[in-house]
């Protein structure tokens, strides 16, 4: 079943609008009711603003009605097993938890899978805020 997930990741992949770093991403998410969203990264000419495809993926996910996400693909087309980076991982952590799975992916399906706890041992918690 996560088969495709890695290819929402991918097709999202290739809408990436990567002009000045040359670095598509695509990621997706799976939510435990079945509706899977995506994203691509897309910069701007004000490098190194813009946002990453995780980013993007859970702004259609908040957009969506959001939910409780069980599973993440990602993919770089010039990288293999790439990983959310920092600000990802914590944007991510907001919406997920310890155990979700995170499907690290190379061109021709997941190639290690990992959880959100294991990328993000020490991510804050917003609960302190309250």
């Amino acid at each position: 079943m996560s088969h495709d997930l890695f290819l929402a990741a991918k097709t999202a992949m290739a809408k990436a609008y990567a002009p000045y770093s040359k670095f598509p991403v695509g990621a997706a998410l799976r939510c435990d009711d079945g509706r899977v969203f995506s994203g691509a990264n897309i910069e701007v000419a004000s490098y190194p603003e813009g946002w990453c495809a995780e980013t993007t993926a859970l702004g259609h996910y908040i957009m969506g009605g959001g939910g409780k996400i069980t599973e993440i693909a990602v993919i770089a087309e010039r990288m293999a097993k790439v990983t959310p980076c920092g600000g990802c991982r914590q944007r991510l952590a907001e919406f997920t938890t310890p155990d979700t799975k995170v499907h690290l992916c190379d061109e021709n399906g997941i190639a290690q899978t990992v959880t959100m706890g294991e990328i993000l041992p020490y991510g804050f918690a917003g609960d302190i805020l309250k």
